[in-house]
């Protein structure tokens, strides 16, 4: 999987005789799939709803050739390695089950053909990653990390809170906002109102004569 080539010539399987050719069910951009023989090719590694403990090995992100990855239902503690995104060939990561905490690391998102997420029910926290391939994931890759906020996810971050109730710069500069602005128009409209019945009923009155005359 480190130096794995297309180039080969024809479909060549695992397995040397006729009598026995090797076959998986694996779970491939989440649907369970029978390969009833194994293309020498076919680059993925599927080690779930196994009973493994300890971290993500940082060796996994020399295997550039990967395809899929799927290590869900253990008990894998620790953090993502960052070499994981030196998978430059993966499409599809499954770390859900586990006991993975942490940040979400943001270089990840440099995976351009990851299309299927599952980081589902771990020990996540912070902000989820955006750009790249993470713009187009929903709310389930990330289900059951409490600790997690930001875009897909409904929770926002403290960040986001605070630049919500804070005042623009141009209210800062200004030292009103629109709530003066609001209450000045509406004086405004109803002096205006007044002034203009005044006018009409009383024709010409001397105080308004008096402020309009010249000097």
């Amino acid at each position: 999987m480190m130096n794995a080539s297309d180039n080969q010539t024809g479909l060549k399987y695992l397995g040397n005789t006729r009598k026995y050719n090797d076959s998986v069910v694996i779970v491939m951009k989440g649907h369970y799939m029978e390969l009833e023989r194994i293309l020498t090719v076919f680059t993925t590694i599927d080690l779930s709803n196994n009973m493994f403990e300890g971290e993500v090995p940082k060796a996994v992100g020399e295997l550039h050739s990967l395809v899929g990855l799927n290590l869900s239902h253990n008990r894998i503690t620790g953090t993502i390695p960052l070499t994981l995104s030196n998978l430059s060939n993966l499409e599809w990561l499954d770390l859900s089950w586990n006991q993975l905490k942490g940040e979400i690391p943001m270089a990840l998102t440099n995976l351009n053909f990851l299309a299927v997420l599952n980081l589902s029910q771990n020990q996540f926290e912070g902000v989820v990653p955006t750009g790249g391939q993470f713009n187009t994931f929903e709310n389930d890759s990330y289900a059951g990390n409490p600790m997690l906020c930001g875009i897909p996810l409904s929770k926002a971050c403290n960040g986001d809170k605070e630049r919500e109730a804070r005042p623009t710069l141009d209210e800062e500069e200004s030292g009103f906002g629109w709530k003066c602005v609001m209450v000045g128009y509406a004086c405004g409209m109803m002096f205006g109102i007044i002034l203009g019945c005044s006018v009409f009923f009383a024709g010409k009155p001397q105080w308004l004569a008096s402020l309009l005359k010249p000097c």
